[in-house]
């Protein structure tokens, strides 16, 4: 859901960067939620309880002591904490737009990334502990020999 909330607010920030009608606190507020939410991604991952906070260096140093190292980008993105939905109301100097969609990009690729590596582990681990609590495939198949056992051919039909 973090992921998904992340890339919505990408995808925002991409649609609304050229737009120059188009205050900056709306394109710095979706660029600030879009490293934020892809920061939280990555502490779920790691197992870390979800912190109440928008500051995106206190993110970065979670996820750090998660012993996970953020990306170039994300590890300097604290100058979109501005940018977040509490502090949005004072005037921060001006956007530096393309950064802050590189930031975002960065970060949202960042944990998709994480997140299908995640996935694919976990997968991966289901199927290895459903094929090593098969027997051992040197041992020979107990399984009856009946119609269909692949050990054993089918008895010939009677249209054979």
């Amino acid at each position: 859901m973090l992921l998904r909330r992340a890339r919505g607010d990408l995808q925002a920030c991409r649609v609304l960067i050229d737009n120059t009608d188009i205050d900056d606190n709306i394109v710095g507020f979706h660029a600030q939620q879009a490293a934020e939410k892809a920061l939280k991604v990555v502490l779920v991952l790691q197992g870390v309880d979800l912190p109440l906070s928008h500051d995106l260096k206190f993110l970065v140093r979670q996820v750090r002591e998660s012993g996970i190292e953020p990306p170039g980008e994300l590890s300097e993105a604290q100058w979109l904490t501005p940018w977040a939905a509490e502090l949005r109301y004072d005037e921060p100097t001006a956007l530096d737009r393309p950064a802050a969609l590189a930031v975002a990009e960065n970060a949202v690729s960042w944990a998709d990334v994480l997140l299908s590596e995640a996935t694919a582990s976990e997968t991966q681990g289901s199927i290895q502990g459903s094929v090593l609590s098969k027997t051992d495939p040197a041992e020979p198949d107990t399984t009856p020999a009946t119609t269909g056992n692949p050990t054993v051919p089918d008895p010939p039909s009677a249209t054979s």
